[in-house]
């Protein structure tokens, strides 16, 4: 953070926030020439080719993004000791995954971007680890202590590195946000807590009124809302996140198209359009951007529709 940036949530605490997040990671990278076919997803990109993840963060930047999210939604301590990473290794790569954004951010000011720039660090749930579409689903079959106990240790990595915010995203169920919850008292940065949503309840079917109640009274917590879902979703599960809570929301959704985890690829069409992003800030997001498949094109035109 530069002096002449306040904290993140001063900013969104604002009256008039409307914070414009990124879009796709994965989308960007792939779109620079990455495969990104294997397991650790992005986060292979931190030990292979973090210069690569650098400029993916910068085009997000450049195209509007006040807030990029980190490489981290896939960088775990069990996903890397399966590539033969030891311990130290991991968390030396989950910590790069902030500094690299915070990298993009000093070159986009230096290529004249004077706006305020923050970095949200992405934690992901257990199923991204498993890399077999579990987070679309969820229902692992651990009990709430061991879900906290794989989340804890990553999170208190990232938080040393120091993130903005922490990205508790892409949550498929409500027994995951209640360990993520616990893992996170005490770190000292501020999170947003973001459910992956299908037909207006969690992705594991519990209601939503329910899930985002989970966060109304967790301190730590700032904003609350959904990611990683079809644009359809967003409009009605902002504006419940906001009447339950009460608390600034988050909105970044898919670009309509469906994950096809056997195939390993996307299908459908896409639907996200940047127009849908002014219903979403009426319903009470505050922050507001695209996940799969949503590039710095459709950044830039909601950044565009979002500012004064």
């Amino acid at each position: 953070m530069t002096p002449t940036t306040p904290p993140f949530t001063t900013a969104l605490a604002a009256p008039t926030a409307a914070l414009v997040l990124d879009g796709g990671l994965s989308h960007q990278l792939e779109a620079q020439g990455h495969d990104l076919s294997d397991d650790l997803w992005s986060a292979r990109l931190l030990a292979e080719d973090p210069e690569a993840v650098v400029a993916a963060h910068l085009a997000y930047y450049r195209a509007g993004a006040d807030v990029v999210t980190t490489a981290g939604y896939q960088a775990t301590f069990e996903g890397f000791a399966r590539r033969g990473v030891g311990r130290e290794g991991a968390a030396r790569l989950l910590a790069l995954s902030v500094e690299l954004a915070r990298e993009a951010a000093r070159r986009a000011r230096a290529d004249g971007v004077a706006r305020p720039l923050w970095v949200a660090a992405s934690a992901g749930p257990y199923g991204a680890m498993l890399a077999d579409g579990s987070e679309y689903r969820g229902r692992y079959g651990l009990s709430a202590a061991a879900l906290e106990a794989f989340h804890r240790p990553r999170l208190e990595v990232f938080a040393a590195a120091g993130p903005d915010v922490l990205a508790l995203e892409t949550v498929p169920d409500a027994d995951e946000a209640r360990a993520l919850l616990r893992a996170v008292r005490g770190l000292g940065v501020p999170a947003w807590l973001s459910y992956t949503v299908a037909d207006g309840r969690t992705r594991a079917g519990r209601p939503l009124e329910e899930a985002f109640g989970l966060a109304a009274d967790a301190e730590e917590v700032v904003a609350v809302g959904v990611n990683c879902c079809a644009p359809e979703e967003t409009e009605r599960a902002v504006a419940l996140a906001a009447r339950v809570t009460g608390k600034p929301v988050v909105a970044y959704p898919n670009s309509g198209e469906a994950w096809d985890a056997g195939a390993r690829a996307w299908r459908g069409r896409p639907t996200f359009s940047p127009g849908l992003a002014e219903a979403w800030r009426r319903a009470g997001a505050r922050l507001i951007g695209g996940c799969c498949r949503v590039g710095p094109a459709a950044i830039t035109d909601v950044a565009t529709r979002l500012r004064p």
